[in-house]
Parts: C-alpha cells; structure tokens; sequence
C-alpha cells in the first residue's frame, strides 16, 4: 500500500464501548472504559482516514450490513469478545475472512491458540520455550494437587484476558487455599483454570508487529518496585485497571535496563519464536518472566493488545521512535498485506 493512502475504515468495537465525538469536558474515569476505542477512532480519522465505529454485541448481520452499505477498505478489530464470550472473538475473525474484509489484527487460528493458555504452553514447550509447569481443571471439577507443582502457584482462568479474575488471592501456598481459589474460578468467570507454578522475577513484555518478517519494540518492564514488600509480584486487574491504585503504590511501566549480558539479544529472538509457533500475526504482546537467576520464562502471548495512547505496546513503540500514528498505520499495512484464507 502506498504511503499516504487514505482508506474508508470499519472499526468494529464492543457495542457498550462506542467513543463519543470528543471527550471535552469528561473525567479520566469517565473515558477510561472506552479509551482505546477512542484513542484509535479519532487518531484514524486526524489522519485523513473514513472512519466509521461500529458498535458489535451478538449480532454479526450487523457487520455485513456495514460492510454492503460502506464498502470499507479495511476492518480495524478492537473487539475483544462476541457476545460476552472472549473466545468468540476469533469466530468473528473467520467471519470476515468469509465475507472477505480485510482486518487488522491476529487471525482466527492465532486467537484460538494463545487463547487457551494450556495449548499455548504446550506449543511452546514443543519448541523448547521455557514456560511454567501446570495443571488445568475443567469448570465444576474439583482440584487434586498432585505433587507435580510447588508451592506457591497461581490460579487464573484458563481463557480470559486482560487479568480478569487476578488478584492478590491468585497467588496460593496450600491445597485449602488451591481448592477455594479454582473455585472463585469457576463460579465467578465461568471458565476452565489453570494453576500455574508461580515465577518470582521481573515482569517483561515485548511488543511484536508482522506477519512474515516480524519486527520487536523495545522490551518493556512492569516495575513494581514501590509496591507493598510481601505483596506478589504480578499484574492483578487492580494493578492493570484501576489508575488511582497505579498511582498510590507507584506503578512504573518503562524500558527495561541492567538485563544480563545477552538477553537484549535473545528476547527479542524468542519472542519471534513465540509469536510464529502460535501462528500469530498484526501484532501481539509477549508477556514474559525474567528471574533472578537470569531465566527468562513465557507467561503469555496476547494477540491483539491495548492499544491505547500511553499504553504498553504504544509507549514502547514511542521509545523506538514509531509515533502512535505510525503504529496505526503499520498495522493497517499488515491488515492490508496479510494473505486471507482463499486468496491466491
């Protein structure tokens, strides 16, 4: 696509999270559920784009109605579940395969991969990627410790994003603690957990952008330095969600620096790794583990990231020198560029 190219854009969000025109006038709370969808909306648009929002609840014939009445060049993808299922949001990927929009973003196969946190592991593991050992226990099972995992572990759900469900209390040292919190799980979440061996260490994240030939953003650290001393060390919903509590305990999201000699190197390497064994492709974000002992661990692989201004992914690619607007039209480039299921 030649730079420059001002495309007529369908962006497709979560019908409660339609940005408002401006944001005059409003309160960092009150913008904060809609954000992204804002930041990229108006961003597109201040870049000479058609931008049209469209709002998607449960309901895909909404999508195709747009799509006949626009005739968008391109979808840009901020959903992040289909009727309140998270993991519904690779079908509506497969939908505008079928109908043949091209879309920014990870494609259907890579959403359901990285997704399920277990498969993603056990991929990764194949290709001898360092992940934590864990369990997984099916909605309405009950837990059985098996020895196979010391203690302390973490409980998350099996498919959810974005730290839901996490907390402090995520993090267990007995089988009592382990039962009650799968439990939580399951009843409040609805989903599958895993328990997890819990790895103390430096929170990594690497942004990554591409869909053949991949480029990385500088490797970004959660600092959670100021943050009470016995309390765990890991991006609880709070921790993620909430800017008062970010400010109270002087949360620090910044350019890593001090790594041990080479892994300046070697991260970037692996999460290329990460990113093509799970058939990712747009972009992700590679959440890792660096521990004491210099071992660098996969947590997760988040295809389709936060993209809000001032956020991880952006702020990274800001410290490279790709401005936010450079981010949105690089990954519109992808979208662009990315070969559909069915093309020649």
């Amino acid at each position: 696509m030649a730079r420059g190219r001002k495309l007529r854009i369908l962006v497709l969000l979560h019908e409660d999270l339609v940005p408002p025109a401006s944001i005059d006038g409003l309160s960092e709370a009150e913008v904060a559920p809609f954000k992204t969808e804002f930041d990229v909306t108006a961003t597109l648009r201040e870049m000479g784009h058609t931008v049209w929002p469209l709002g998607v609840g449960s309901d895909l014939s909404v999508i195709k109605s747009a799509v006949d009445r626009l005739n968008p060049v391109i979808a840009f993808n901020l959903l992040e579940d289909f009727d309140g299922v998270g993991v519904f949001d690779a079908h509506v990927v497969s939908y505008l395969e079928m109908i043949k929009l091209p879309y920014t973003g990870c494609n259907p196969r890579g959403l359901m991969l990285a997704h399920n946190k277990a498969v993603a592991k056990m991929i990764c593991r194949y290709h001898r990627i360092n992940v934590p050992r864990f369990e997984v226990v099916p909605l309405g099972k009950n837990v059985k410790h098996t020895g196979k995992l010391k203690w302390p572990v973490i409980v998350k759900s099996l498919t959810e994003e974005g730290s839901v469900g996490i907390s402090q209390a995520s993090i267990v040292h007995d089988p009592d603690k382990l039962a009650e919190r799968v439990a939580f799980v399951h009843r409040t979440i609805g989903t599958d957990a895993i328990v997890e061996q819990y790895i103390d260490g430096r929170e990594l994240y690497v942004g990554v952008l591409g869909n053949e030939r991949l480029t990385t953003l500088p490797i970004w650290e959660l600092d959670f330095a100021k943050l009470r001393p016995d309390a765990p060390r890991i991006a609880t919903g709070r921790i993620k969600w909430d800017y008062k509590y970010q400010q109270q305990i002087g949360l620090e999201s910044m350019a890593a620096g001090d790594l041990p000699d080479g892994l300046d190197r070697k991260i970037p390497h692996l999460c290329k790794r990460v990113f093509r064994a799970l058939s990712l492709s747009g972009y992700a974000r590679i959440d890792l583990r660096l521990t004491e002992a210099g071992k660098v661990y996969l947590l997760e692989a988040n295809p389709n990231p936060q993209l809000a201004y001032g956020e991880d992914f952006a702020e990274s690619a800001e410290h490279s020198g790709m401005g936010y607007e450079a981010v949105l039209q690089k990954i519109l480039n992808l979208g662009l560029r990315y070969r559909l299921v069915g093309q020649a």
